[in-house]
């Protein structure tokens, strides 16, 4: 089963220190609530692991990120991650472009486009709800991915980040996602319900 993701992340910073920090892999891949980077092979393999908590159960992920391309004139980053659950019932793949672009004010925004495709248990979820888990482990990524950018500067809003960076998650906690994945449906329902009484 497969989830196209299309994300942009505004953030209050100069587009030179996102692009700086969309090549730092490890950093990078700390952004994401529950994953780290175990091993670095060279500068275009890494190895990485992802812990979800699922109300009792915890499912991890053991992988390993190559990186595609790095386009300087473009700040683009292009990367493929592959993971397999420890316990095997579950696989994933992600193929991620992520580029920086600069907005008035000396602000910039990261944008981001995704194909995941996964396999086993994990793909019993469901096409909708995959892609409500994927959204709101992706706005968690973009608000730290923010908060790091913007604690790399000087003054009272670095200073705010870095606080919020210190107090961050330190793995996905899935009832909070699975909740939200559930009033999404609810809205996602009712909302139809409406339009259709038109």
């Amino acid at each position: 089963m497969q989830v196209n993701l299309d994300k942009t992340f505004p953030i209050a910073a100069p587009a030179g220190n996102a692009w700086q920090f969309l090549q730092d892999i490890p950093g990078v891949a700390g952004c994401m609530p529950g994953a780290e980077v175990t091993e670095t092979i060279d500068d275009k393999n890494y190895k990485g692991r992802v812990k979800a908590k699922i109300g009792p159960a915890t499912m991890a992920f053991n992988g390993d990120i190559e990186i595609q391309g790095v386009d300087s004139e473009k700040r683009e980053l292009h990367l493929i991650g592959r993971g397999q659950d420890t316990k095997g019932s579950s696989s994933a793949t992600m193929d991620l472009r992520a580029w920086v672009v600069e907005e008035a004010d000396g602000q910039c925004a990261l944008k981001g486009e995704a194909q995941v495709a996964v396999t086993g248990k994990a793909a019993s979820l469901g096409g909708r709800m995959m892609t409500q888990v994927a959204d709101q482990i992706l706005n968690q990524f973009g608000k730290n991915f923010a908060n790091n950018v913007v604690a790399m500067g000087q003054g009272a809003d670095a200073e705010g980040a870095r606080e919020e960076l210190a107090e961050q998650p330190k793995e996905v906690n899935g009832l909070a996602f699975v909740w939200s994945v559930i009033v999404g449906m609810l809205r996602s329902l009712f909302g139809h319900k409406k339009a259709d009484s038109h």
